[in-house]
């Protein structure tokens, strides 16, 4: 038995030698790919509004104030904008939480930070109460829309 050793260990030896030698290159590790942000980019929409298929004289009204005054916060069509302000077409702003005397109020006295981490919305100056209401019945309108009653 003892006659065998010798050749088994050099047969082990010569085989860890030609394994070390001619073994294959492991493949290089791809590179991980960057996490993805669950935030949009700053000024970017937050939500994705379905438009209704038409507005009441009203609404239309709404929209064109609501372009000049509230969409540089609220974003295009109140679906919101990333680093500024929150979407109205968002659940939170439905009239069972937030009825139209809230939109009235948070224009005409501002509104402190409560829902989002937008900041305070300051009291929006030359908006009338009749402005208010025509911007309520596009954003009521918007909701709709969007399955929000």
């Amino acid at each position: 038995m003892n006659k065998f050793i010798l050749p088994l260990a050099g047969a082990a030896v010569v085989a860890l030698a030609a394994y070390a030698l001619f073994k294959p290159e492991p493949a290089p590790m791809p590179a991980p790919a960057p996490l993805a942000s669950s935030r949009p980019a700053e000024g970017a929409p937050i939500v994705a509004v379905t438009l209704p298929e038409a507005l009441s004289a009203n609404a239309q009204i709404g929209k064109r104030a609501f372009d000049g005054v509230c969409a540089a916060c609220h974003g295009e069509n109140a679906a919101g904008k990333e680093g500024f302000g929150p979407p109205l077409v968002h659940k939170i702003y439905e009239p069972s939480h937030h009825g139209d005397m809230s939109f009235l109020m948070a224009a005409e006295r501002g509104v402190q930070a409560h829902h989002w981490r937008f900041g305070d919305m300051p009291p929006q100056e030359g908006v009338t109460p009749g402005d208010v209401k025509a911007i309520i019945a596009y954003v009521r309108a918007l909701q709709r829309a969007n399955g929000i009653n």
